[in-house]
């Protein structure tokens, strides 16, 4: 019998709350990280609007890294897609 396969991935849109920042990585790898942030809104019980906001750290690497450091900025709407992975 097969065994069951597994997915990652994560869409977002969101504002970008910096500017990308390009570094080189190990073996001449363009890296590029920059920040996102989404909104929630809702109403509560008592009927009153609650909004949350979460904040998303991105990393991007080659060719797209030197592309999305000469094409974002601050502020931005952005739609990411793309794997998670958690960093220690």
């Amino acid at each position: 019998m097969a065994k069951p396969r597994s997915l990652n991935r994560v869409m977002i849109i969101g504002n970008l709350t910096r500017d990308p920042q390009l570094r080189d990585g190990k073996n001449d790898v363009k890296v590029c990280s920059f920040g996102v942030t989404t909104n929630t809104s809702w109403k509560d019980a008592g009927g009153h609007i609650q909004e949350r906001a979460e904040f998303h750290n991105v990393v991007a690497f080659n060719k797209l890294a030197e592309i999305c450091h000469q094409v974002l900025s601050v502020g931005m709407l952005v739609y990411l897609e793309g794997e998670l992975r958690t960093r220690v």
